[in-house]
């Protein structure tokens, strides 16, 4: 089955999905977000295909010296990456999800090993 690819979805459609993703989270995993915004690019810095999503920012669980008037933190998905790995919109809409309830996990303080541990690696 061909898989999806970064024509099939525009910029605006694939962050429509994110948004749709969002809303669908428990409302306490989402509650506590503080100071995180949501972005949408096609690829890292590196230009890999390899990295779906990116927690980029100060855990909640190291945030003692945070302050007032802190940058937000980020949580990236990368767009190009996330169409590679999927063939369907059902497929798609799965793996953002995924990868969004991995990248809350880091602001949360939980690790890699941890996420898959629990089935969201």
């Amino acid at each position: 089955m061909p898989q999806l690819s970064p024509d099939d979805f525009s910029h605006e459609e694939f962050e429509k999905i994110v948004v749709d993703e969002l809303d669908l989270l428990p409302d306490d995993m989402v509650d506590g977000l503080e100071n995180v915004i949501f972005v949408v690019e096609d690829r890292p810095e590196d230009g890999s295909l390899d990295t779906l999503g990116l927690y980029d920012g100060v855990a909640l669980t190291q945030r003692d010296q945070y302050g007032f008037g802190e940058m937000p933190d980020r949580i990236i998905l990368y767009r190009e990456a996330l169409l590679a790995i999927v063939d369907s919109l059902d497929e798609l809409r799965d793996q953002v999800h995924i990868t969004l309830v991995h990248e809350i996990g880091h602001f949360y303080g939980i690790d890699d090993d941890r996420l898959h541990e629990l089935g969201w690696g």
